[in-house]
């Protein structure tokens, strides 16, 4: 945690020659995962979940986002069975995730101006995250319910008015872990019905929409008579 802190203080600190704008918000939406038990996409297999977070607009077209997520997380194969292995198998599972995120946008219309039409813009976002897991017993002691992930998609925000934005959002998280299912070590040349891929990482993707409050702080000029002034 101490790396986000560092960046979050370090963005506040900063671009003292232009006026700031700070946001807070929340957003309501889903976790789908994606692994041995599922792939691709099925509605069966989304959980709900929510997200709060703080953004701070550096730049014009770039911004900077802390982010709280949580929700549930599932697989069955009785529901999403990808192969015959997989129905004979017969496994699930069922545990509760959350995640802190620190992710820069970009904005690639200029949509926050006074003088344009343009109300509405598409943006990229990537990062880092750190999320935790619980509720899933016969994970291996070998391995932490603590683990990195690699934050990444796209989204759509909205001017509703000077102060609210809603937003649009679909992100993948990429891990470098393969037991948010519980199932790994498999061999994948000699098909095992209780094991997985113990070379293919789970993943897991957050999808919602979101409603965000602005805040404008506009720093005081300073006149150049005065420094002039000062400096004879």
């Amino acid at each position: 945690m101490g790396f986000p802190l560092f960046i979050f203080f370090f963005i506040l600190s900063s671009s003292q020659s232009f006026s700031q704008e700070t946001e807070i918000g929340f957003g309501l939406g889903g976790f789908k995962y994606s692994g041995d038990l599922s792939r691709g996409v099925n509605l069966r297999s989304i959980e709900p979940a929510g997200t709060v977070f703080f953004r701070n607009n550096i730049s014009e077209p770039v911004s900077f986002r802390i982010g709280l997520t949580a929700g549930g997380l599932s697989g069955s194969d009785a529901e999403t069975p990808i192969d015959p292995a997989a129905e004979a198998r017969d496994a699930s599972f069922d545990i509760f995730l959350f995640e802190v995120s620190t992710v820069f946008e970009y904005h690639f219309l200029k949509w926050r101006q006074e003088h344009t039409l343009v109300r509405w813009t598409p943006y990229l976002f990537g990062g880092m995250a750190i999320f935790g897991i619980s509720g899933e017993d016969e994970k291996p002691s070998e391995y932490s319910n603590i683990q990195p992930s690699i934050p990444f998609g796209f989204g759509f925000k909205y001017v509703l008015n000077p102060k609210w934005y809603l937003g649009a959002e679909f992100g993948a998280r990429k891990t470098f872990f393969d037991y948010l299912d519980n199932l790994s070590d498999g061999d994948p040349v000699i098909k095992n019905f209780d094991d997985g891929n113990r070379f293919d990482n789970d993943l897991y993707y957050y999808f919602g929409l979101s409603l965000t409050y602005s805040f404008y702080t506009i720093p005081c000029p300073t006149s150049p008579y005065k420094r002039n002034y000062r400096n004879r």
